[in-house]
């Protein structure tokens, strides 16, 4: 007998949310833009105790608790998530659909034995999406609609009376438009067990036969068929190479890659895609198996590359009793179109560096080959990081001061180096600074260019900083700011420091 498995996450956006929120437990909605205004999405547990709901109106909700918080929500970010949950979810079934946009099904028929029954298999449900901080309600029927209604009114098992379980449900249980909702509701057909008793031809004229709710109760009962689709999986490129008897030497990973890697470009080529992330597995007599794996900074299906980077890391698999087989997967991929390099067939220096970039990390190690990156941030020493050069490129996040071009120095120190400054007024420009015991007079000073300090990061006491571009009578130019000012509040007198160096 068929077997649906219906999960309902009724909470997913807001849980989404919370685990980035700084403050999860304050009355928050999330909203979206509609025609006439903003609507609610979803409610934080303190803003459902105020009277908000998924929606509503945001200007009504208001009306009710004016203290109420309003964020965007991400209704393409949860539906992403959503797909990931429903790949994951293949613990339980071969067949994963997703399921509007709060919930899966899945076809149980036959598997739920390996969970201690149908019982065993939705407490296994329930507490390893627990585990991921997601609330889960599950429900077990026949049919799939069946067993939507129950996991969202009624979470349970059914076995065989699926029409005595659904009858003391709303008619809102069948999914159903609000108009139609609506329309039974004022008919005094409030629960689907009502709905079942009425004759059928009585509907007929109320209801297109599209929209009748009848339908959506046959569906329900198995007497039409809802078909499960389930979510096409794309499996990574991968090439197996089998080796007709047992292969004993360690070059053996080596020559197998002569075979592996040419056929793994060649899919890579027909779906546009370039590697990122490569694993090489040998497959022993015994049944053990041996991997390595390589990285690359950019997308690439270059096959000479390719060979490059993981000839030396396959001579280092133990083939102990023998190989009789070797794959070889990418892993990770990212979308790479035909590409010309130039018109006199000379590579660009983006790929040269990033094949450099590539030997290098499967040489030291991919954990001590780093590259800078921009960090949003307004002080400029902090506006600059460090990540793996192999990793994933993130969102570029520029601070306020990037693209300001020649106006910051080459050359920054790493902390900035306290002077002495002579200037003629506290506000006024700087006149002369001494700086590892030398003196510097100012010949032409231009600014300042302030800086406010970062108050969602540091104490309140933090103080701004007005920042000098000074150039001294021997042409040597450099970067001085002031931190602080006369009478602030937030500390004696203003200090002054060298940051960078110009040229």
């Amino acid at each position: 007998m068929k077997r649906i498995a219906s999960i309902c996450l009724p909470v997913l956006a807001i849980e989404r949310w919370s685990r980035f929120a700084d403050a999860p437990e304050a009355p928050v909605a999330l909203v979206v833009e509609a025609a006439h205004g903003q609507l609610i999405h979803a409610v934080t547990p303190a803003a459902a105790e105020r009277g908000a709901h998924p929606g509503m109106r945001l200007t009504d909700a208001r009306a009710l608790d004016p203290k109420l918080l309003a964020e965007p929500a991400d209704p393409a970010g949860d539906a992403a998530l959503l797909k990931r949950l429903a790949r994951w979810a293949g613990r339980w079934s071969p067949l994963v659909e997703v399921d509007g946009e709060d919930g899966l099904r899945l076809d149980v028929s036959g598997v739920a034995h390996l969970f201690g029954g149908e019982e065993g298999l939705a407490t296994d449900i329930r507490s390893r999406f627990g585990a991921l901080g997601l609330t889960a309600c599950t429900a077990i029927a026949p049919t799939a609609g069946a067993a939507w209604a129950l996991a969202r009114f009624s979470p349970r098992v059914v076995d065989k009376d699926v029409a005595k379980a659904l009858a003391p449900l709303p008619v809102a249980a069948l999914r159903l438009d609000a108009r139609s909702i609506q329309i039974l509701e004022r008919l005094g057909l409030k629960t689907i067990g009502q709905l079942a008793k009425v004759p059928r031809k009585s509907l007929q004229r109320r209801f297109r036969e599209a929209d009748n709710p009848l339908n959506a109760l046959d569906r329900a009962l198995g007497l039409k068929d809802e078909p499960l689709t389930g979510e096409r999986i794309e499996l990574p490129p991968r090439v197996l190479a089998k080796l007709s008897e047992p292969a004993t030497h360690p070059e053996a990973a080596g020559q197998a890659l002569g075979r592996l890697v040419p056929g793994l470009a060649r899919q890579l080529q027909d779906r546009k895609l370039g590697a990122r992330r490569l694993h090489l597995a040998g497959y022993r007599v015994d049944g053990s198996v041996a991997g390595t794996g390589v990285a690359t900074a950019i997308p690439t299906r270059d096959p000479k590359h390719l060979m490059r980077l993981l000839i030396d890391k396959a001579t280092v698999l133990d083939p102990e009793f023998g190989f009789d087989a070797f794959a070889l997967t990418a892993s990770w991929c990212e979308p790479l179109g035909a590409t010309q390099e130039s018109l006199v067939d000379e590579p660009s220096g983006e790929a040269e560096v990033a094949k450099l970039v590539d030997r290098l990390s499967v040489k030291l190690g991919p954990q001590r080959v780093r590259r800078p990156q921009p960090i949003a941030s307004h002080l400029p020493e902090r506006a600059n990081g460090w990540r793996l050069a192999v990793e994933e490129r993130p969102s570029p996040q520029l601070s306020p001061a990037s693209g300001r071009g020649s106006t910051r120095p080459q050359h920054l120190l790493d902390r900035p180096e306290a002077i002495a400054v002579v200037y003629a007024t506290p506000e006024g420009l700087p006149r002369r600074f001494v700086w590892r015991r030398l003196v510097h007079d100012i010949a032409k000073a231009e600014g300042p260019e302030r800086i406010a300090p970062e108050w969602w990061r540091e104490r309140s006491t933090a103080r701004l900083r007005d920042y000098y571009r000074v150039e001294d009578k021997d042409g040597r130019r450099y970067w001085i700011f002031r931190e602080g000012l006369v009478g602030d509040g937030r500390g004696g007198a203003p200090e002054w420091y060298l940051h960078g160096l110009f040229g």
